[in-house]
């Protein structure tokens, strides 16, 4: 199995598109695809944390894989599929189905309701997962901020080379900068990108090729802005750059992200929906005082190409 797959640059995070009342809208799918290639992303991360996985049902989810297959083919942009769940069968399902679509990669994350006790459990539920695509490339999604898992990816590489055929790296969402040199230290033929948009320049100052991000759907110009900085020596630049990703996620933060970044989308010409429950989305006031403070930053103007 060829595992040459390396996620370099920018892949975005996408959100899953829903109507009004929370159903789902895949038909919104093609203008995200649209969106992202014409700004240069040609990667997407579907149906993970950003896509509100853990909110949608099995087949909510293969019907957005389906959407993804259509817009792939249409736009450019390939797809990574997450197929992470807490049943590691729905898992597997998915990974098979993302294969059947064509897709270049599969990423899932820890069960995390039962969790796994020990690193060699958590690399067994990861096999499962993976064994449902042997033919695509394979990322465990470390994200111990919501999974509540936290074992030292260095282990986890270790025992994964050996158990899981067509392993090729992790998604490493873990703000812990030395932690992240270590694990991209250990073994230079695993893929690690970075999954904190936020602390990006760190990441790139310790050896970061690439990240997947939420924020990459809405301010692709930045990111790209500030890799070439950084590529260039410019530190003042990606310093800069850094300084506004941070003020634009706080930003929509303080009001939900989520909900504050799919509305976001709206006003770029994305349909995408609320939130689903269990998080909320932001009021009528709350909408305008985003707007207000977006501008009072510039996103407007530095945000896309």
């Amino acid at each position: 199995m060829d595992t040459s797959l390396k996620l370099h640059g920018l892949v975005a995070a996408v959100h899953t598109p829903f109507k009004a009342d929370g159903s789902l809208n895949p038909s919104s799918v093609d203008a995200q695809a649209k969106l992202l290639a014409s700004q240069g992303i040609k990667l997407a991360f579907i149906t993970g944390s950003t896509g509100e996985s853990s909110s949608m049902q099995l087949e909510e989810r293969k019907e957005i894989y389906s959407a993804w297959k259509e817009a792939s083919a249409k736009h450019g942009v390939e797809v990574i599929a997450h197929t992470g769940s807490n049943s590691v069968w729905d898992a597997r399902e998915l990974a098979s189905f993302a294969q059947e679509c064509g897709f270049v990669a599969t990423s899932s994350l820890a069960p995390s309701y039962y969790k796994p006790g020990t690193v060699q459990r958590l690399v067994e539920c990861c096999a499962f997962a993976a064994s449902g695509a042997p033919d695509l490339p394979y990322y465990y999604y470390d994200i111990p901020v919501l999974t509540g898992v936290r074992f030292n990816p260095v282990d986890f590489i270790r025992l994964a080379k050996e158990q899981i055929p067509n392993f090729a790296g992790i998604k490493f969402t873990n703000p812990d900068l030395a932690l992240y040199q270590t694990t991209l230290n250990y073994d230079e033929t695993v893929d690690i990108p970075w999954g904190v948009d936020e602390w990006f320049t760190g990441a790139l100052s310790v050896g970061a090729k690439g990240a997947v991000g939420s924020s990459f759907n809405f301010a692709p110009a930045l990111y790209q802005k500030l890799m070439k900085a950084f590529a260039e020596g410019d530190v003042e630049t990606a310093r800069d750059c850094q300084w506004k990703s941070v003020q634009m996620i706080n930003i929509l933060a303080s009001k939900g992200y989520m909900g504050c970044a799919k509305a976001l989308m709206g006003w770029l010409g994305v349909d995408l929906g609320p939130a689903r429950l269990p998080q909320g989305n932001p009021t009528a006031d709350q909408l305008k005082e985003l707007r207000s403070e977006l501008e009072g930053i510039g996103f407007f103007q530095w945000a896309l190409n």
